[in-house]
């Protein structure tokens, strides 16, 4: 086999096992473990799935099981049962990327929700926003239209903070009444820098403040996946579960 395919470790497979489905109908399938190394390989590579080689068996069975547990939700499903089972962030770190939408992201149509392009200064963009801890490890992820104001796009993201954070720590992006009064409901501190528009003096740690850069390296890893970098799915549950396996094999296997 090619030195270049990426191929899961039985350990990550024992991780892994437990959450993934295991209603098997009709004939006997390929096995998770080849079908998941073939998925992750095409995310990386950023390959059409149907260039994708064969040594990870039947391109259309491992394509059609990807998108069929996208559509359900299991790929996030599984991100977050293994972030939720490591070591509870105390500090939770906020942030999001932009992520450019290729031509043929056009034109998707149904899923739950809205599929995540908007315009913005860099043309038709998706917003991937994130919390994650100071070790880099994502926790939460959402995605909006790249137009979506961070603040807007912080409140709906916020809902879903693990409830062990005591401290929220953004850039000036995030400063806003709201989501200060939001983050302090929840019972942790808004550790967000005044902007210079504020009339009333905010305290923020700058300590704490020096931890954010770990969130920042935490998206450019995700965006090594070329599939990730640049966003070919038309339906944005697919694009959503794309970054949540990503973050799952770089973080938490």
């Amino acid at each position: 086999m090619s030195e270049n395919l990426f191929w899961l470790s039985e350990a990550q497979m024992e991780r892994l096992r437990p959450h993934l489905p295991d209603k098997v109908r009709g004939k006997p399938r390929v096995g998770n473990g080849r079908v998941i190394s073939g998925i992750v390989h095409v995310l990386r590579s950023g390959c059409r799935w149907a260039d994708a080689p064969a040594a990870y068996g039947p391109r259309k069975t491992f394509h059609n099981r990807w998108r069929r547990w996208a559509e359900k939700g299991h790929w996030v499903r599984i991100f977050e049962a293994l972030a939720d089972a490591g070591r509870p962030p105390a500090q939770v770190l906020i942030d999001r990327s932009a992520v450019s939408a290729h031509r043929s992201a056009s034109g998707g149509k149904g899923g739950r929700f809205a599929q995540g392009i908007g315009r913005s200064r860099g043309g038709r963009t998706t917003r991937l926003h994130a919390l994650a801890d100071r070790w880099c490890r994502p926790v939460r992820l959402m995605l909006t239209g790249g137009n979506v104001a961070d603040c807007i796009a912080a409140e709906a993201l916020l809902r879903r903070l693990p409830p062990e954070a005591l401290v929220v720590t953004g850039d000036k992006g995030y400063d806003s009444t709201a989501v200060r009064d939001q983050v302090k409901g929840l019972g942790a501190f808004p550790n967000i820098p005044p902007k210079r528009n504020r009339k009333r003096r905010i305290f923020w740690c700058r300590d704490f403040y020096r931890n954010r850069n770990a969130i920042e390296r935490m998206f450019g890893r995700l965006k090594d996946f070329r599939r990730i970098a640049t966003r070919y799915d038309r339906r944005a549950d697919v694009f959503l579960s794309a970054v949540a396996l990503a973050a799952t094999v770089t973080y938490w296997l």
